[in-house]
C-alpha cells in the first residue's frame, strides 16, 4: 500500500511523518503522472485558492476523474475545501468527491485559531483537534455520516472512501484518524 500526499502546498511534511509513524510508504503528488500506483490520496491542509490553481490542468483533471471513480481521498481544512461539492459563496472549481457544503474560515481569522479535544465517532473520545482558519461543513447530503462535532458545527465527516475534517490531525501526535483513513477507508 502507498498512500500520495498532494504536494502543492501546506501540511504536506506533516502528513508524511504521520502517516510514516504508521509504518506507511508514503509519496509527494505534484504532477499527475505521480498519482499512478497510489491506494490512496491525503489532500492537506494550506489555502484551497492557492492549491486550486497550482494543480489546474492535467492534475486537476486527474484528480476529478479519481474523485469521481470513488478512489480513497483525505481532506483536512483546505483539503476538504476541494473535496467538498459546493463551498459557500465560492467560485473556485472543486473535486466534488464528497455530498458536504463548506464555509471557509468559519472558526475565525489566523488569531482565533485554537485547540480542543473532539468525540470522535468509531475513533474515540478526546481526540486531538487544531483548528486553523477551519471551514465547518454547512450541509451534508443524504449519505455522508457526520463524525465529529465542534459548538454545534460538523467538523469532520466521511461518505464512501471519501474522509475529511476541518482541523488538522498531522499537527498532533494522535495517529487516529489518519490510522482510521488506512485502515477503513483505503482497506474498504
Amino acid at each position: 500500500m502507498t498512500i500520495g500526499v498532494l504536494g502543492l502546498q501546506g501540511a504536506v511534511r506533516e502528513h508524511l511523518t504521520s502517516l510514516s509513524r504508521l509504518g506507511i510508504p508514503t509519496r509527494v503528488v505534484k504532477r499527475a503522472a505521480e498519482l499512478k500506483g497510489l491506494d490512496g490520496l491525503v489532500l492537506p491542509g494550506g489555502e484551497s485558492t492557492t492549491m486550486t490553481r497550482l494543480a489546474a490542468g492535467e492534475l486537476f483533471t486527474r484528480l476529478q476523474e479519481l474523485a469521481l471513480s470513488g478512489f480513497p481521498m483525505f481532506g483536512t481544512c483546505a483539503g476538504m475545501i476541494l473535496l467538498a461539492k459546493a463551498v459557500d459563496g465560492g467560485r473556485a472549481a472543486t473535486l466534488a468527491a464528497i455530498d458536504i457544503a463548506v464555509t471557509r474560515n468559519a472558526s475565525g481569522r489566523q488569531v482565533d485559531s485554537f485547540e480542543t479535544r473532539l468525540e470522535v465517532d468509531t475513533i474515540g473520545a478526546d481526540v486531538p483537534a487544531v483548528f486553523i482558519r477551519a471551514p465547518y461543513i454547512t450541509h451534508t447530503g443524504p449519505n455522508v455520516v457526520p463524525m465529529a462535532v465542534h459548538e454545534g458545527s460538523v467538523v469532520m465527516a466521511r461518505e464512501g472512501k471519501v474522509l475529511v475534517t476541518s482541523f488538522h490531525p498531522e499537527l498532533t501526535d494522535d495517529l487516529r484518524v489518519h490510522r482510521y483513513f488506512v485502515e477503513t477507508m483505503v482497506t474498504l
